[in-house]
């Protein structure tokens, strides 16, 4: 791999790190979640389809019993008033 931009965008509080191929396709990778990494033709397609699959551990992770620490930065709670 050929590593091409060191600049990470962000969800929340997660960091997404990419690499090009040499044969032009991206990864996007989250490194504070293993294993949660994605290809795309383009830079943005990466980006979408990583948020996908981080979104999809996160909520499976919830349903197992732990709460990884940045969900509650990504969705908020309050108390209804009536």
């Amino acid at each position: 791999m050929k590593k091409s931009d060191k600049k990470p965008a962000s969800l929340s509080a997660l960091a997404v790190e990419f690499e090009r191929e040499k044969d032009g396709r991206w990864i996007a990778e989250i490194p504070k979640l293993p294993g949660v990494m994605a290809y795309g033709s383009t830079k943005r397609d990466a980006l979408q389809r990583v948020y996908a699959v981080a979104l999809r551990t996160l909520a499976d992770s919830v349903e197992h019993g732990a709460l990884f620490t940045p969900v509650s930065r990504i969705f908020g709670y309050g108390v209804a008033h009536r």
